[in-house]
C-alpha cells in the first residue's frame, strides 16, 4: 500500500519554529516531524511514499531524498495551500489503488495498524482513526457522527456546535474513489477545499466509512506547546521501554 504524506504547510502558529524551516521539520525529540511519520508508515509496511510540498519544500527534498529506509520517494508541490482535498488531488496520478493519507505534524502513538488492517479486508471505502476529545474542543476539527455499526455517518468541519465530540485525528485509509470526492468539493467558509466535506460526499454517495477508535495517544503540532508536549511523551515512552529493557 502506497502512504501519503501531507506536508505542505507554512506552519504559522508554529513560530519562531518555522521561521526558516515548514512545519514538518521541526524537530520532535531529535528528529523531524516527518520523519516520526515514515517510520510509522515504514513499519506499516508503506510501499511507496508520495510527499506533497509546499512552503520551504527544498528543505524536505534535500533532507529526504528518493528514498527513506530502503522506500521510494515521490514528491507533488501543492503551491497554495488551499486546504486538505486540494492537497490530495496533487497525488491522484500516483495513485491507482488503496492508500495510507498521514498529516505530517501528527505524532502518533497509536493503533494505526487497526485502521489499514480494516481497510485491508474491504470492507470498506475509507477508515480513519477518531478520537474523543473534551466537548469544548470539538469544534476545533473536523466532527463525525457514527451508527450502531461504528460506521461514519457524517463529518463536519469546525462546527460552532458539535453534533458529537468525535474528531477526526490525521491518518485515514481511503481507495482512489477519494479523489472523485475531492473533485466535487467547493470551498468552505474558510476559502479552502475541505477533506471532511470529500469525506461527507462518500458517505452521501453510499460509501462505507469506518471509524476506528484512538488507543494510544496523537498530538498535532500546530503550537510551540504541542511540540514541548510531544517531546516529553516520546521521551517519557523512550523511559519506560528502557526501564522495562534493563529489568
Amino acid at each position: 500500500m502506497k502512504a501519503v504524506v501531507l506536508a505542505a504547510g507554512e506552519g504559522t502558529r508554529l513560530r519562531p519554529l518555522t521561521e526558516d524551516k515548514p512545519k514538518g521539520m521541526v524537530e520532535v525529540d531529535g528528529k523531524p516531524i516527518l520523519t516520526h511519520c515514515l517510520d510509522q508508515l515504514v513499519d506499516l509496511g508503506a510501499e511507496e511514499f508520495v510527499l506533497v510540498v509546499g512552503y520551504l519544500k527544498e528543505e524536505v527534498i534535500d533532507h529526504f531524498g528518493d528514498e527513506y529506509r530502503g522506500v521510494p520517494i515521490t514528491y507533488t508541490h501543492q503551491r497554495e495551500q488551499k486546504g486538505l482535498a486540494h492537497a490530495l488531488l496533487t497525488v491522484e496520478q500516483h495513485i491507482d489503488d488503496d492508500f495510507m493519507l498521514i498529516l505530517g505534524d501528527n505524532i502518533f502513538q497509536a493503533n494505526l495498524e487497526d485502521v489499514v488492517r480494516r481497510q485491508e479486508e474491504e470492507r470498506a471505502d475509507a477508515a480513519f482513526l477518531v478520537e474523543e476529545v473534551p466537548w469544548e474542543e470539538a469544534s476545533r476539527y473536523g466532527v463525525c457522527d457514527t451508527n450502531k455499526y461504528g460506521e461514519i455517518t457524517d463529518v463536519v468541519e469546525k462546527p460552532e456546535e458539535p453534533p458529537s465530540n468525535l474528531v477526526m485525528t490525521g491518518f485515514y485509509t481511503f481507495s482512489p474513489a477519494i479523489f472523485n470526492a475531492c473533485h466535487l468539493v467547493q470551498p468552505s467558509n474558510r476559502g479552502e477545499y475541505e477533506i471532511s466535506e470529500a469525506i461527507d460526499l462518500l458517505i452521501q454517495s453510499g460509501r462505507t466509512i469506518d471509524a476506528i477508535g484512538l488507543n494510544g495517544w496523537r498530538i498535532d503540532v500546530g503550537y510551540p506547546e504541542d511540540r514541548d508536549e510531544a517531546e516529553r511523551r516520546l521521551q517519557s515512552a523512550e523511559g519506560e521501554v528502557a526501564e522495562a529493557t534493563s529489568d
